[in-house]
């Protein structure tokens, strides 16, 4: 299931919001990684890291990085403890947030009894890579207008992983972010796609959402084996 290697270090790359990319050596060859500071602390060259490199190994596309799991030699300092939502649940890198819907939020109140998303148009598309298309024609059309974007967890779980999304929020085409399911790393986060599209709305003040799975779909050739069909739920919960 999981292909462990150690690695170290050589060269830190690209940086974005909540990730930076790594070249490291690992025995005689070198291969690109990933690192996610908010989760292991953040890589300098030189550093010994633990690495998932299955990935790598079976060629995937939008995945094709090693995964920087840990920097075993200089752990980061613990987080600030607030929130009880546990994101990628039982899994050794679940990650413990503030959800916007539990009772510790400043937002809880204002969605506890929320059901009505007062008409605010919401467009669903199965692909990540819709998304700057998306606001690229909202933005032709209605220059000034609030995008909010849902992401849902069919592909990858971490927000950071989305170079679109750094550069979209960078440029000023979304005024926010809300992760939902097991998906992590938004402006702020939800349990259920209902409630990440409540929270669009009533907290962030959205004037249109776009929802969207984040990058790295998943696929089987088969007719339902597709994780862009989640969107068909999404479309149910908008109503």
């Amino acid at each position: 299931m999981i292909r462990w290697r150690d690695g170290v270090v050589r060269e830190v790359g690209r940086t974005w919001a909540g990730a930076v990319e790594l070249t490291v050596t690992v025995g005689s060859q070198s291969v690109r990684a990933l690192a996610y500071p908010d989760l292991v602390g953040t890589p300098v060259a030189g550093d010994r890291v633990l690495l998932n490199v299955g990935a790598l190994d079976k060629g995937l596309g939008t995945g094709g990085y090693a995964l920087v799991v840990a920097v075993p030699d200089r752990l980061p300092a613990d987080p600030p403890e607030h929130g009880h939502l546990v994101k990628a649940r039982y899994t050794p890198l679940q990650a413990m947030v503030l959800g916007a819907d539990e009772q510790e939020s400043p937002d809880h109140d204002v969605l506890r009894d929320a059901d009505d998303l007062f008409g605010t148009p919401v467009v669903v598309a199965d692909l990540h890579s819709a998304l700057p298309a998306v606001l690229a024609g909202v933005y032709e059309a209605r220059p000034t207008t609030r995008v909010v974007y849902v992401m849902t967890d069919g592909g990858a779980l971490p927000l950071a992983f989305s170079r679109t999304v750094a550069a979209l929020r960078d440029s000023g085409w979304l005024s926010g972010t809300v992760t939902v399911g097991q998906a992590y790393g938004g402006d702020r986060e939800a349990v259920t796609v209902h409630t990440g599209l409540l929270t669009a709305v009533h907290v962030l003040a959205a004037e249109l959402v776009v929802l969207t799975q984040g990058p790295g779909n998943l696929g089987t050739g088969t007719r339902w084996g597709f994780s862009g069909v989640q969107s068909g739920e999404a479309v149910n919960a908008v109503g």
